[in-house]
């Protein structure tokens, strides 16, 4: 079993989102967000090390809240950048040199099943590289200013989600690789790995794996992770109750 370093990005502005909380903060069952991807995470044995991405303003606020809860994790805590491969690569820096892998996620992408972690993780530990990822169901259109101007054939397409996880020292020569590439195109960090040449693996999920995207997307979360078998506690619980604002 490979040991894995983990990458929960939490910086982001959230501009489509809206409102005066940041969607990482936002609560579903009375839990943050982003709490929820850190917990998923910690319960796993491969996963030695857990680096929480925030931007700097909000850095205060989440040690004064979440403080002793992210403590008790283990979670160390990464300045965000202005971009998010900016992001990564400040996270990067902190990884631990025994880290074979690198998982990377994002933090409102809480609705992860264990079964999926253990196929990618699986998956990227024998190939170096691979990703969650769902087919492209719907039909897709081409548009301009509200005219379609295209309709796409959605075979073989895939949305990609979160986790993506690959070798360490695959990942960091990515980054490296980052200053010849044009840095507005990189949607992702399997986007680097790429170019390469390296080949990307698909784990498949389905579209519960959500990403919290918008307002409208929160109930749908909560009502994912209440559909789901309550899992027993396993291991140490957390002491500490989490804070209210």
């Amino acid at each position: 079993m490979k040991k894995v370093a983990v990458i929960i990005c939490a910086a982001g502005a959230g501009l489509r989102f809206g409102g005066d909380r940041k969607k990482p903060f936002v609560e579903l069952g009375k839990r943050a967000a982003f709490l929820r991807s850190v917990e998923i995470f910690s319960t796993r044995k491969e996963v030695s090390q857990i680096i929480l991405c925030i931007a700097p303003e909000d850095d205060e606020g989440v040690r004064l809240k979440w403080g002793p809860t992210l403590g008790f994790y283990n979670v160390k805590l990464s300045p965000g950048g202005k971009e998010r491969f900016e992001t990564v690569a400040n996270a990067l820096e902190k990884v631990a040199p025994d880290a074979e892998l690198v998982a990377v996620h994002d933090a409102v992408r809480c609705c992860l099943t264990d079964e999926w972690l253990d196929k990618v993780f699986e998956k990227a530990a024998a190939t170096g590289a691979a990703i969650l990822a769902c087919p492209v169901n719907g039909t897709l259109k081409r548009a301009k200013d509200g005219i379609i101007e295209q309709t796409i054939d959605r075979a073989n397409l895939w949305e990609a989600q979160t986790p993506q996880v690959f070798e360490t020292a695959l990942l960091k020569k990515a980054y490296a690789n980052l200053k010849n590439l044009d840095a507005a195109k990189i949607t992702d960090d399997a986007m680097l790995v790429e170019a390469l040449g390296h080949p990307v693996s698909i784990v498949e999920t389905d579209f519960t794996n959500l990403k919290i995207t918008r307002k409208s997307d929160v109930p749908i979360a909560e009502a994912i992770l209440n559909s789901r078998p309550k899992p027993k506690p396993q291991g140490s619980v957390n002491p500490y109750e989490e804070a209210q604002w």
